[in-house]
């Protein structure tokens, strides 16, 4: 009996280190903070620099669906793991 399906045979791509990130939070007074709690925040990892610089471009750009008065309250942070990083 053969194999329905030889693609799910195949070994995943070797994962590539992700060392430099973004983290998105709420500044301290934020009313949102009350729903999400004080400590939230997410974070986002990328391979280089340069694609973690053009990620937090396009996330901190005002979008076209904003409202004319709407101003965002996120903080964006350049975070890095330097372990990863520095290959140590």
């Amino acid at each position: 009996m053969g194999i329905s399906q030889p693609q799910n045979l195949t070994t995943p791509p070797i994962e590539r280190l992700r060392p430099y990130g973004i983290r998105i939070s709420l500044p301290p007074g934020d009313p949102l903070r009350k729903l999400l709690g004080p400590e939230w925040h997410r974070q986002h990892w990328y391979p280089t620099p340069e694609e973690r610089d053009a990620a937090l471009a396009e996330m901190s750009r005002r979008h076209e669906y904003s409202r004319a008065g709407d101003k965002p309250s996120i903080v964006f942070q350049k975070i890095e793991k330097l372990a990863e990083s520095r290959g140590l």
